[in-house]
């Protein structure tokens, strides 16, 4: 019986892959936005929260990515 319930879902997923869906929960930040942030950082003009709303991503985001270059 569970398999008869699998085989229609994995033919779902396989399908939507072949159209370009892909599931599963997006990814927080673009690389893009990654390396805008960091070179605003560099500018001391502008403070964190000012970056933050440049860029379009939280504080918490911010520290992340920031923290790991």
């Amino acid at each position: 019986m569970k398999e008869s319930l699998l085989y229609p879902t994995k033919a779902g997923l396989v399908a939507a892959r072949a159209r370009g869906r892909m599931g599963g929960r997006p990814k927080g930040v673009n690389v893009k936005k990654q390396k805008a942030a960091l070179a605003l950082k560099d500018n001391p003009q502008y403070s964190i929260r000012e970056i933050c709303e440049i860029v379009g991503i939280s504080r918490n985001t911010y520290y992340k990515y920031t923290r790991q270059s």
